[in-house]
C-alpha cells in the first residue's frame, strides 16, 4: 500500500541513521520499525517490581480508632453533602 506521512525531524533522522547502519532501504526500515512497534507487548505485559517499605504504627496508637475516625469523617462528609 502506498501512503504519505509526515515525519517529525527526529524520527526522520532515526530512520536515516538506521538506513545507513543496516544498509536497508527507507521502505524496509519503516516497515520493520512499524511491525516491531505494533507487535510488541504493551506496558501492561511487562513485569515490574515494587520495593516493600516496612512501616509500622507507633506504639500506643490504636489502629481500630483510626478506622473509626475515617468512618466518622466519611459520614460527616456525606451529611454535609446532603445539606448543601
Amino acid at each position: 500500500m502506498r501512503t504519505t506521512i509526515t515525519l517529525d525531524d527526529d524520527v526522520a533522522r532515526l530512520i536515516s541513521d538506521a538506513q545507513h547502519r543496516e544498509r536497508k532501504t527507507f521502505k524496509q526500515v519503516v516497515n520493520e520499525a512499524v511491525r516491531r512497534g505494533l507487535s510488541a507487548p504493551g506496558p501492561a505485559a511487562t513485569p515490574y517490581s515494587v520495593r516493600v517499605h516496612h512501616s509500622g504504627v507507633r506504639p500506643g496508637i490504636d489502629v481500630t480508632a483510626l478506622n473509626r475516625l475515617a468512618d466518622e469523617l466519611e459520614d460527616d462528609a456525606l451529611v454535609a453533602g446532603r445539606d448543601a
